[in-house]
Order: C-alpha cells, then sequence, then structure tokens
C-alpha cells in the first residue's frame, strides 16, 4: 500500500493498521492527524516524535501487544493482526536448541517479574543466543534505564512494521 493510498482510508481502517505496527492506543491517536505526509522519511520522523510524546503508560500497552521472545503459540493464538510479520522478527529462535529455548523461557519470566512488562527487542537478524545474551545483560538494568530502552526498542519494531505496511 502507498502513503497516499493510505490517506484515503476509512478512519477505522487507519486505525487498524497503524495499531498493527505499534500497540499503543495513544499513539495511534497521535499519528492520525499527521497524515498525510510527503513520503516514508517524513511518516519515520512523525512516528519517533509521536512515540517520544507517549508515557511510559502507552509504551507498556504497546508491549503488550507482542508475544514474548520464543513463544510461538502465543504468537499464533493471541496476536493474530501482526502474526504474518512477527515469525519474521523473531526467526531467530525458531531453529534454536532446547537449552537456549528454555534459557530465554526463563529469561522471559525473570524480566517480567523484575520489570511488570515482556522484554522487548528488534529481533530482525538476531540469533536467539544474541537475544538471550541481550535478554541476561538487560536483566542488570535498573527499571528506570529499562523501560527506556525498551520503549526504544519498540519504536525501531514500530519503524519497521510501518516499513513493511508502505513498502
Amino acid at each position: 500500500m502507498t502513503i497516499a493510498e493510505f490517506d484515503h482510508l476509512d478512519i477505522t481502517v487507519k486505525k487498524e493498521l497503524l495499531q498493527k505496527c505499534c500497540g499503543s492506543s495513544s499513539w495511534v491517536n497521535k499519528m492520525l492527524p499527521v497524515f498525510p505526509v510527503n513520503d516514508l522519511i517524513d511518516l519515520l520522523e512523525y512516528a519517533d516524535e509521536k512515540w517520544n510524546e507517549c508515557t511510559q503508560e502507552d509504551w507498556q500497552e504497546a508491549f503488550e501487544h507482542h508475544p514474548m521472545i520464543g513463544d510461538v503459540q502465543t504468537l499464533k493464538e493471541k496476536f493474530s493482526s501482526s502474526a504474518d510479520w512477527a515469525p519474521d522478527e523473531q526467526s531467530g529462535v525458531q531453529q534454536t536448541s532446547k537449552e537456549i529455548s528454555e534459557a530465554i523461557s526463563v529469561g522471559n519470566r525473570l524480566y517480567r517479574e523484575k520489570y511488570g512488562f515482556i522484554f522487548i527487542i528488534y529481533a530482525t537478524g538476531k540469533s536467539a543466543q544474541e537475544m538471550l545474551s541481550s535478554l541476561q545483560k538487560r536483566l542488570l538494568n535498573n527499571p528506570e534505564n529499562e523501560i527506556k530502552i525498551a520503549a526504544d526498542e519498540q519504536i525501531r519494531i514500530t519503524k519497521k512494521r510501518l516499513e513493511k505496511l508502505f513498502i
């Protein structure tokens, strides 16, 4: 779809498509007035700008629209709206050893217990081992720093999904 085609869609459809890119309803509502935009470069700049206007609660809402890294079953069941994109984003964990899968599962649980939200990482192009290493390192962060790191990862995912939507 082109950005020009998007501009002519019903507002409900626009919201659904933007929600597929980022699960924060606040971010979606902040994005709607930026259209029409000239090109993808402008759109990605607006995406950043509007994301930075969001609160930590908005960020956490977006995080909850992702399956945990490695949780393919939940991806299929709960996240059908982005299920066509998420497997590519998490392809590195689909072909991994049982040991690494179990370590990611344990890390996911510890992360959620510590921070109150799921581990968010821009997983495209990363192996399961790389994601596990990042998860283990980020478990050492304090909550104030970690929410910011997770938010940075989320906007990277969002921008990649916008590129997929409009290319």
